[in-house]
């Protein structure tokens, strides 16, 4: 029998066990993507003594992306135990994350002190026996027994979800794995037949939520940069992007041209601020009331498809800086009355903290900031 067919097979089997064994119905009977981020662990601390039998993950797992056969089958174990004992896909997201910093999805023998397994925990830290955490599906029990005890974790930003388990000595390494780790765990639930509707509306904070977490840079129309008709938004690199509200998907494309000429730069490498034009690969999202989002310079092609509706909170892309750009950043505009030119653009910073959802200030504080105001942070194009 051929790798995939095995692979099918045992996902199969897998994923009947754990909608037999009850542990999504949570997740499936809502069906909004936003109820999909409530834990629905019953109690603190009760999920390692449940009496259900651990699904295993495929016998043979395929290499999937840069992750090969034995860090997807780590992977697999993570997510398929978060689905059965009922906690969201968000939280598959987090520790799937938290193990790709801690161990690279590598079931290590030993690492800093006593720290043990996929996720580095100690036994001496009262995590379990050595024996016990390098048993992955033990591990991920501990892990998600511990996220359940954290109060709003799945509003949180996920690495500050991650350190309130782990306790790191390095606290915001874990936003670095966050488009990666979403990546694998869809790859995976679509494989098994795990839903990842819980994923949608996850670290929204309303009907409208922040784009990404990060400081405004360059701000709407300033005297420097009458022409720039939205906000930069400071976050690096692989920062997954959301939905601002829900919506549907207007516009997905890859617009990026030099300067000079107009020819075709592509949204396969990094942007010029002096030689290439246009938004990169960009997002356009139609909101009810007229209203129209804009996400630019994302580093791959987005993660949504023309016409497809999306949820507050959804992840869309992650920051890049393809097009006119000077470095890894999202560009954020809001548009009135359907315009997408710049006719209908509006200043996000007012707007955001109108709707309760406020930008960040370049000093860290969530209060708004003015979108003129010049000189907060450096400019990005």
């Amino acid at each position: 029998m051929k790798l995939r067919s095995l692979v099918s097979v045992a996902a199969a089997l897998i994923a009947v066990f754990i909608l037999c064994a009850g542990g999504l119905g949570g997740l499936l009977a809502g069906g909004s993507a936003t109820g999909g981020c409530v834990p629905m662990v019953a109690s603190p601390g009760s999920t390692s003594g449940g009496t259900a039998a651990p699904p295993g993950p495929p016998i043979l797992w395929p290499a999937i992306g840069d992750w090969d056969s034995d860090q997807v089958s780590n992977a697999a174990a993570i997510v398929t135990t978060g689905a059965r004992l009922g906690l969201p896909a968000r939280g598959w997201v987090i520790a799937v994350a938290t193990a790709m910093q801690e161990s690279s999805l590598r079931n290590l023998a030993g690492g800093d002190r006593d720290s043990i397994g996929l996720f580095q925990q100690r036994p001496s830290q009262g995590w379990g026996t050595t024996a016990q955490l390098q048993d992955p599906v033990y591990a991920s029990e501990k892990f998600f027994d511990e996220l359940a005890t954290i109060r709003g974790w799945q509003a949180m930003p996920l690495t500050e979800a991650a350190q309130a388990v782990q306790v790191s000595a390095f606290p915001d390494a874990y936003a670095t794995w966050e488009a990666p780790a979403t990546q694998l765990v869809t790859a995976i639930a679509d494989t098994t037949g795990l839903p990842t509707d819980g994923l949608a509306g996850c670290g929204a904070t309303g009907p409208w939520t922040q784009p990404v977490l990060a400081p405004v840079g360059s701000g709407f129309r300033s005297s420097e940069r009458p022409g720039h008709d939205g906000v930069d938004l400071s976050a690096s690199r692989g920062t997954i992007i959301r939905a601002a509200s829900a919506g549907t998907v207007r516009t997905v494309r890859c617009n990026a041209v030099y300067a000079d000429t107009g020819a075709d730069w592509g949204c396969d490498r990094d942007g010029d601020p002096a030689r290439t034009r246009g938004c990169g690969w960009y997002v356009d999202i139609d909101h009810p009331g007229g209203l129209l989002t804009r996400y630019c310079h994302m580093d791959q092609p987005p993660m949504v498809t023309v016409g497809q509706p999306v949820a507050a909170g959804q992840p869309i892309g992650v920051v890049g800086s393809t097009g006119h750009s000077s470095g890894p950043h999202l560009h954020y505009e809001v548009h009135h009355n359907g315009d997408a030119s710049p006719n209908g653009a509006i200043d996000p910073v007012p707007f955001m903290a109108a709707h309760g959802a406020p930008l960040r200030r370049a000093d860290g504080d969530g209060a708004p900031i003015r979108g003129g105001r010049a000189g907060t942070t450096r400019r990005l194009e």
